[in-house]
């Protein structure tokens, strides 16, 4: 079922980081979404009449926040929470939000569920715990009225549906495997996001990444050569396929390259999925991304398919945490 809309939807963008502003930018040329309202750190910007991409990056770069844009544009301690308040009648928002430290998400989703706001938020977490977090919202989201879609980034998000899809094919799955590449001109540009990567990392977890000045993730960067490995990631593409049925987490793994130098990708993204066919066969099928598909563009798209997938479901009454593995995305034009 495909969202029936005589308007575009508002939609709104919390975290104007790297991914927050990429997402922005993706908005822009799009009929069906309508770009209204935005929160950072430090402030948040809002206007019904629709915000431009270029000035918010612009007054970010130059300023620090969001909340200095020229008459749109409010300085708060608690943004999220105000921005909530100043624009009820937003559609959706996409939480572009860095997952540190690991409850950070679920407090974010409890402010939702206080304010009474009714809508759909979407965000595109990494971490299996996080949504075990969430999970423990259901009941309380579902009271409040909200359709809250987790994991619908790329991984997890595009590749955990692209795995859901392969596996009609079988009759048992033995293993997922997804492996990414990810290039990065300039980690700075991305600094929670590598942040997040680095808890992965052998020695690390997220309190200690997230203690982490710039200074010493360059230092750290420097020793690597700008590589970051990842193996046997703590991801939430297990979770997500282990609660749509199609698979028992501890047959997932996840785990790729890193390059913050450069952003050509290290290797190419893809998910194989290996099983059982119902005539006895065994074979491996294997979903590849476009080297030339940037990670930006990978998290933002689907996470935006996903917004658009859950008004749907929000307009036919239904609400709680659903998560990339239940729900196909829809295109949005």
């Amino acid at each position: 079922m495909t969202v029936n809309q005589t308007s575009p939807l508002s939609v709104g963008i919390l975290g104007f980081g790297g991914l927050g502003q990429a997402a922005c930018r993706l908005l822009s040329p799009k009929q069906e979404m309508h770009f209204c309202a935005v929160a950072d750190g430090q402030g948040y910007a809002y206007n019904p009449e629709g915000l431009d991409a270029d000035a918010l990056i612009t007054v970010t770069r130059d300023r620090g926040s969001v909340g200095y844009l020229d008459s749109q544009g409010v300085l708060s301690d608690q943004s999220i929470q105000d921005l909530i308040a100043a624009a009820p009648q937003v559609d959706g928002y996409f939480l572009a939000l860095p997952n540190l430290p690991n409850t950070f998400m679920a407090s974010v989703a409890r402010q939702f569920i206080a304010s009474g706001w009714k809508g759909v938020l979407v965000d595109a977490l990494k971490r299996t715990s996080a949504v075990e977090q969430l999970l423990g919202l259901q009941d309380e989201l579902q009271a409040a009225g909200i359709t809250y879609m987790t994991g619908c980034g790329a991984t997890p998000g595009l590749l955990t549906a692209a795995a859901a899809l392969a596996a009609q094919s079988y009759a048992e799955i033995h293993h997922v495997a997804i492996t990414f590449g990810v290039g990065i001109a300039n980690w700075e540009a991305y600094r929670s996001t590598i942040r997040e990567d680095i808890a992965h990392m052998p020695g690390y977890d997220v309190e200690t990444a997230r203690a982490m000045s710039d200074d010493e993730v360059t230092a750290l960067l420097d020793k690597t050569n700008g590589i970051l490995k990842l193996e046997n990631m703590e991801h939430a593409d297990d979770i997500m396929l282990e609660l749509a049925g199609i698979v028992d987490r501890d047959r997932v793994t996840v785990g790729g390259i890193v390059d913050t130098r450069n952003a050509k990708k290290p290797l190419s993204t893809n998910v194989q999925v290996t099983g059982r066919t119902f005539d006895g066969k065994i074979s491996t099928h294997t979903f590849t991304l476009g080297d030339d598909t940037s990670m930006a563009a990978n998290v933002c798209g689907p996470a935006f398919g996903y917004l658009k997938a859950g008004i749907s479901l929000h307009r036919r009454g239904l609400h709680g945490l659903f998560t990339a593995a239940e729900v196909m995305p829809q295109f949005v034009r």
